[in-house]
């Protein structure tokens, strides 16, 4: 019996299929949530095999920590931390003007960032608070940065939803409607927008050279509960992932996979799980409500005329 659990183990942990030394010698990598936890741990990946990458967060100090981390960690002193809040659209605009005015290219987005618990409230941006942290802050980085990708092609992008969406709905009337919806289903909703984000934004960008996947990563050992009000809960839950969630290095090979790997060069706009392509929602094949996710997120964002790549 003792036997069987442990091989049972290994292979709720095989990420054989995960595995490469593909090298990143002068590319340059973005990643999203990047001073603890699994993105900490991708922006680690990415350095030791040679690629300039820059972590994105909102907490200066933190973000300074997680650079020396990186750095020691690598070896590899090629590390940028630049401050982002996706609590504001303002703060995502100014640091997508910064990476297009001083990076010549951006070969890899990984939009990391993600959270639950937070209050049930509209942002200065009037976005709910939850949908604009795991959906709106990510759709409209990437929005921003991708004529920039598109000129350093080939370049991947990999959003990070969770297996969570499987419960979401989208109600594009009702998305940022404060009162209506459990923390824990705000959370589901944005993060099956992700994927339907995912769906339509391949649609529409085929042929660039610009890949996109989205993924979901399990669960980690992590304290991804840390902004529960509960303190009860907050602890009871994050304990749970400290002993039941993989280990963060192995989580992140999962995204470092979708970035780099030819063997997924040719499954943009698909979704995975355990570095195989994996069921999502039945809603990622319904090109109306994908299609109309995508102009909402674009109006809600404030997308300019400038800004509109795709008037061109």
């Amino acid at each position: 019996m003792k036997k069987n659990r442990l091989y049972s183990m290994r292979v709720l942990d095989d990420f054989t299929n995960c595995e490469s030394n593909v090298r990143l010698d002068g590319k340059v990598a973005l990643v999203t949530g990047a001073t603890s936890g699994t993105g900490l741990e991708i922006a680690k990946n990415l350095a030791r095999r040679g690629a300039k990458v820059i972590i994105a967060s909102r907490n200066p100090a933190k973000l300074e920590t997680a650079r020396n981390q990186i750095i020691q960690s690598s070896g590899n002193e090629n590390v940028d931390a630049k401050p982002i809040d996706f609590e504001s659209l303002k703060s995502i605009r100014n640091f997508a003007y910064d990476i297009r005015m001083f990076e010549p290219k951006l070969n890899i987005l990984i939009n990391n960032i993600g959270a639950i618990g937070l209050d049930d409230r509209l942002t200065g941006d009037n976005l709910h608070t939850m949908m604009q942290v795991n959906y709106f802050g990510a759709f409209l980085l990437t929005f921003l940065l991708f004529r920039l990708m598109k000129a350093s092609a080939p370049s991947r992008i990999v959003n990070v939803s969770s297996l969570a969406l499987i419960l979401g709905k989208i109600e594009i009337d009702h998305m940022n409607d404060v009162g209506r919806y459990s923390n824990f289903s705000i959370y589901c909703n944005a993060k099956l927008a992700d994927v339907l984000f995912t769906v339509e934004m391949d649609r529409r960008v085929r042929g660039s050279g610009v890949s996109v996947y989205s993924m979901d990563p399990g669960l980690g050992k992590s304290q991804f509960f840390r902004n529960y009000g509960s303190s009860f809960w907050k602890n009871t839950l994050n304990c749970l992932l400290l002993i039941f969630g993989r280990p963060l290095h192995r989580v992140a090979i999962m995204s470092v996979f979708l970035a780099i790997d030819l063997r997924v060069e040719r499954a943009s706009g698909k979704h995975f799980r355990d570095c195989h392509e994996f069921y999502s929602s039945w809603f990622a094949n319904d090109t109306i409500l994908t299609a109309k996710l995508w102009e909402e997120s674009k109006r809600l964002v404030g997308i300019t005329p400038k800004e509109d790549w795709e008037r061109f």
